[in-house]
């Protein structure tokens, strides 16, 4: 009995390699999701404690931050207007929650609302700054809570616009040196196959 003959397979045994470059790629996506504000870090969670203090100080005349939140009886005395209602809610939702939520989790999808609630909160402060500057006679102009909201978003934007760009550009070159890589892999592999076909490939017999 003629024992059978196992075809050679020329094809590299390269699957621990493949889960192994697999596993880098996907730490290395991992990592490019995250941010590292440093010591921006601290810097964040003091204007986050300036700007829940900012709710319980007063926002005009005798009404706190707190009272515009809740719209109560104190809130209505004071005139007080859309603009410094809708302020007070991105301050809290953006500048408070969202901030705080980037911070713990390190996300950098996170950092971005962080960073465009508190653009809008910064805006809109404004509005809000001017319209109780503009408020009509009897009515009391802007309070200690309400200016120290303002400038404390306008710092948390300017802080979050560094943390965010710093990580884009980070991105965007480790998003490059893998393009790059990925296609000398692709050219390696293929002159490989190349080599190898060539060298399967019978000598010509001399002519006669």
């Amino acid at each position: 009995m003629f024992a059978m003959s196992r075809p050679h397979d020329d094809r590299p045994h390269d699957d621990g390699s493949e889960a192994y470059r697999s596993e880098i790629e996907a730490a290395e996506r991992k990592v490019a999701g995250e941010i590292q504000p440093g010591a921006r870090a601290m810097v964040v969670a003091i204007l986050v404690f300036v700007l829940l203090v900012s709710l319980i100080l007063p926002h005009t005349g005798g009404a706190r931050g707190v009272d515009v939140l809740m719209g109560d009886s104190k809130a209505l005395s004071v005139g007080i207007a859309l603009p410094s209602r809708i302020f007070v809610w991105l301050a809290l939702v953006f500048g408070v929650g969202f901030s705080m939520l980037a911070l713990l989790t390190r996300r950098w999808v996170l950092a971005w609302v962080a960073l465009a609630g508190s653009a809008l909160s910064s805006a809109i402060g404004l509005l809000a700054v001017w319209s109780r500057q503009t408020a009509v006679h009897g009515h009391p102009g802007p309070g200690l809570g309400l200016l120290l909201g303002w400038f404390a978003v306008v710092l948390l934007t300017f802080h979050w616009a560094r943390v965010v760009w710093t990580r884009t550009a980070v991105q965007l070159a480790a998003e490059e040196q893998r393009r790059i890589a990925s296609a000398q892999s692709q050219s390696r592999t293929l002159l490989e196959d190349v080599d190898r076909r060539e060298r399967k490939q019978p000598p010509l017999a001399p002519e006669s």
